[in-house]
């Protein structure tokens, strides 16, 4: 019995020691293992890694030639943001050994740091490059002041962006990059102030002139009263918040109302004096018609701005809600 004991110990050890070597690590790589293209049959891990090396350097890894205006400046891929992971190539078919899998076949494993490759373009642009300025305007209160813009210079850096992108992604036999410079135009132009400011509005108090700008130009001038002494028109830039047409009048609780303090009179009174048309500026102050023609040249208004009813009606639509109003 215990020789038969030591034998049956003995061959469980056997057993033990079979699947252990059964599961240790791979040295070494399959016939017909592949990295990038490259034969790495039979190769360890120091083998396979100089090898592949060897093999990708010389296609991937040449510098690149930049060439701007005449000038050529020769550039590490890794200064472009590329990276090829040797180690992980490596050891990904050593993995797939492990996983007895008998057809082992690595793609490249290669990566663009696109921030790098910016970084790239910003600091070999810096010498040619002259910033555009950008148009503006100068709003006043008579006219308007349009200040052009004039290109600046530069790389046309999305252009050569995708060159060295391409060139990366299919190394060419010269590695011969041409970064083209040119006219860089500005973002602000007089067209695009024309849109924002398509339509603006300015109130003259001391020459008793409403003035309405459409897309920078002045299309149109009104005569209008505005407010009394101790009422005065305020001064300042505010905006077209509302618009109404035929609209109440919601009596403010002022001293100068009276009896009317706090009362809505309806547009059908006569006591009711915003006629036709109300553009809201907000505080109560506003641009609409009054029946006081007489009164239009003046400082007669408590606070607001009035006009003819006939200008008022034909202002109206010109003047969406959001307007600038410059009081002055």
């Amino acid at each position: 019995m215990p020789k038969l004991r030591i034998a049956l110990i003995a061959g469980l050890f056997s057993l033990a020691l079979a699947a252990s070597t059964g599961a240790a690590t791979p040295t070494t790589l399959p016939a017909g293992a592949t990295i990038a293209g490259i034969d790495v049959s039979g190769l360890d891990r120091a083998g396979a890694m100089a090898k592949v090396q060897a093999g990708l350097q010389p296609v991937w890894e040449r510098p690149v030639n930049v060439v701007v205006e005449k000038r050529t400046k020769q550039v590490a891929t890794t200064d472009l943001g590329q990276t090829i992971d040797y180690q992980g190539m490596v050891d990904a078919a050593f993995k797939e050994v492990a996983r007895n899998h008998h057809t082992i076949h690595i793609k490249l494993a290669k990566t663009i740091d696109g921030k790098k490759l910016t970084a790239f373009i910003t600091k070999l642009g810096k010498p040619y490059y002259k910033a555009p300025r950008n148009s503006r305007v100068v709003l006043g209160v008579r006219k308007i002041k349009r200040i052009h813009g004039r290109p600046g210079h530069g790389i046309r850096a999305s252009n050569l962006r995708q060159k060295l992108i391409n060139e990366l992604r299919h190394p060419s036999p010269a590695r011969l990059i041409h970064a083209r410079t040119g006219r860089i135009q500005p973002k602000v132009t007089l067209k695009t102030l024309a849109r924002r400011y398509s339509t603006y509005v300015t109130v003259d108090r001391n020459a008793f002139k409403l003035r309405l700008f459409k897309r920078l130009r002045l299309v149109k001038t009104y005569p209008i009263a505005v407010g009394m002494a101790g009422l005065e028109t305020p001064a300042g830039i505010r905006h077209v918040l509302e618009k109404q047409v035929n609209p109440d009048w919601h009596v403010p609780n002022s001293p100068w109302a009276g009896s009317l303090a706090g009362q809505t009179i309806p547009a059908s009174d006569p006591r009711d004096p915003i006629k036709a048309r109300w553009l809201g500026l907000g505080d109560g102050v506003g641009i609409h018609g009054t029946s006081e023609d007489w009164s239009i040249g003046t400082r007669a208004s408590h606070g607001c701005i009035r006009m003819h009813v006939s200008d008022v009606i034909a202002l109206y639509p010109r003047v969406p809600v959001g307007t600038p109003v410059l009081i002055h």
